[in-house]
């Protein structure tokens, strides 16, 4: 989990990230978005890969890199826990057990009725 906070921790990582969200990209089209340069943004990429939060494959020519959000899920479910929990949390939770509930009770009324 270090290594993928510190992964995301660089601004340009995190941009590839978002333009990885949409799909896979080369590593060209990922570069042309940038103003550093290319190898620059082949590092950036490989501290991505190296944590696990993108995959690369060889298509012909060019190499192209696919997100991979598993890492990222990881991380936020350990941050959610420094959430508070909404207020609201519980007393949706109680409107959803009485939806259940009056529900149930529906379908037993119908059953009652037609048996």
């Amino acid at each position: 989990m270090d290594e993928v906070a510190g992964a995301i921790a660089d601004p340009v990582r995190r941009r590839i990230l978002l333009m990885l969200r949409d799909g896979e990209r080369s590593a060209g089209d990922v570069a042309a978005q940038f103003a550093i340069s290319r190898p620059a943004v082949s590092r950036h990429l490989r501290v991505l890969r190296e944590a696990g939060l993108v995959t690369d494959q060889v298509v012909g020519r060019q190499r192209v890199y696919r997100l991979e959000p598993g890492p990222l899920l990881a991380l936020a479910g350990w941050l959610g826990g420094f959430v508070p929990a909404s207020k609201w949390e519980p007393r949706l939770a109680a409107l959803d057990t009485e939806v259940r509930r009056a529900r149930r009770d529906r379908r037993a009324q119908r059953e009652e009725d037609t048996g």
